[in-house]
């Protein structure tokens, strides 16, 4: 069965090959594309489902950060962080000739997309914030530097989505084993040797763990380019990464934003839940 996407690809300014999916939409469509960006430790495999959906009326571009998936991975492990993957996205855009666009930003995909607001203010049409905003709970980023990095690899997709149930059975209690072998599959991939190992460079861990590098400064004033842009904050009703007090702040600051809480979900929903569904569908219908 032919893919609903093109595998396309870009070259950043330090000359990496990095990865996307183009899905091009209905004949015709020349209005603003929507951007899905991924989070720390994932790929384009994340959107699949939501990007079929949102093809139905719109292009829509899925490009993975470098040292993820089947982009390159850096010689330099301090190149992974977010003000770089935005100077990798600044690039894809301009090569596509991009200047307005709809975000759509799983956790730190989120933190990009109020970095590339802030660089260039007006050019988002509309966003999806998926757990996470400008401030972030401290006990979410200890629990994830706990695992990125750790280099596991299993011999069976069993195996693997067993693991990742350990590891974040806490976050999605209602999981069965049939879902973790999905998301097994969105996460991991075959090594060469045969078994099965994360799509992501280890050494993405490097400069997250660093102190203070797990997202930038000051995004509260990052955010503030996003004031009055029509926005959709998701949260999971279990998030360790995005309190109910920062969604509160969030709202306060951008009268234009509706929330969204994912039940019986943590860090971070998969933006396929009804919920979620429901308020995206209902945000691009009024853009």
């Amino acid at each position: 069965m032919a893919h609903a996407y093109e595998d396309r690809n870009w070259t950043s300014a330090d000359n990496l090959s990095l990865y996307y999916r183009d899905y091009a939409g209905p004949d015709g469509y020349d209005g603003p594309p929507v951007l899905c960006l991924h989070g720390l430790t994932r790929n384009s495999r994340d959107f699949a489902d939501l990007a079929e959906h949102l093809a139905q009326t719109r292009r829509v571009i899925v490009p993975e950060m470098r040292g993820r998936g089947q982009s390159d991975y850096a010689p330099d492990s301090a190149t992974y962080n977010p003000l770089q993957y935005c100077a990798d996205i600044e690039v894809l855009l301009s090569e596509l000739g991009i200047d307005r666009f709809i975000s759509v930003g799983t956790s730190m995909g989120g933190l990009m997309t109020m970095l590339l607001a802030a660089a260039k203010p007006g050019r988002i049409a509309a966003l999806v914030m998926n757990d996470i905003g400008p401030e972030i709970n401290p006990a979410g980023v200890e629990r994830i530097a706990g695992y990125v990095g750790q280099g596991r690899s299993y011999p069976t997709w069993i195996h693997a989505a067993r693991s990742m149930a350990e590891v974040h059975g806490p976050s999605f209690p209602d999981y069965d084993l049939e879902t973790w072998l999905e998301m097994a599959k969105r996460t991991l991939v075959v090594s060469q040797n045969g078994r099965i190992g994360f799509d992501y460079d280890m050494a993405i861990a490097d400069p997250f763990k660093q102190p203070g590098n797990a997202a930038p400064p000051n995004l509260w004033a990052a955010y503030e380019a996003l004031r009055d842009v029509p926005m959709v904050l998701i949260r999971g009703e279990l998030s360790d990464l995005l309190t109910p007090e920062t969604v509160e702040q969030m709202g306060t600051r951008n009268p234009a934003m509706t929330s969204v809480t994912v039940p019986r979900v943590g860090h971070a929903p998969t933006l396929d839940e009804p919920e979620a569904r429901a308020a995206i569908d209902a945000l691009l219908t009024a853009v």
